[in-house]
């Protein structure tokens, strides 16, 4: 059970904005999925801008000083990736800001969000509470 121990620990912790943050990437999947376009300049492109905006993003986080953790870092780099190809991929198909005209998609994309919602509110309910370490009684 020591695997699912884990995954149950991770999804109990998730802060509101990392669920955010995993709402967004699930988004970003169903998109991606439905609409891939295979032509290498759209990736080439968005993987450019991803290298060019990333690196200001994280001069930018580095001048404020202190140390930056390495999926931080990562998401600086994933982020301008996934904007610019989703902006790629959606263009000239009817999409209103993020919202595709699908309304399956919609509710597919809302639904896999709603799901990790309740894995998380249903992982931070049903986890074990630790016992207080000897020196806190």
């Amino acid at each position: 059970m020591f695997w699912f121990r884990r995954p149950m620990n991770y999804l109990a912790g998730l802060s509101a904005g990392r669920l955010v943050l995993w709402f967004y990437l699930i988004w970003y999947l169903v998109v991606l999925v439905r609409y891939f376009d295979p032509s290498p300049s759209l990736w080439l492109t968005s993987l450019g801008l991803s290298v060019i905006i990333g690196t200001a993003l994280l001069i930018n986080a580095r001048t404020s000083g202190g140390r930056i953790e390495p999926w931080t870092t990562f998401r600086f780099y994933l982020t301008p990736l996934c904007v610019s190809s989703f902006s790629a991929l959606v263009k000239g198909r009817g999409f209103f800001l993020v919202l595709s005209p699908r309304i399956g998609e919609l509710f597919f994309a809302m639904a896999l969000c709603g799901l990790l919602w309740l894995a998380a509110e249903l992982a931070r309910r049903f986890r074990p509470l630790r016992s207080p370490a000897p020196d806190a009684i």
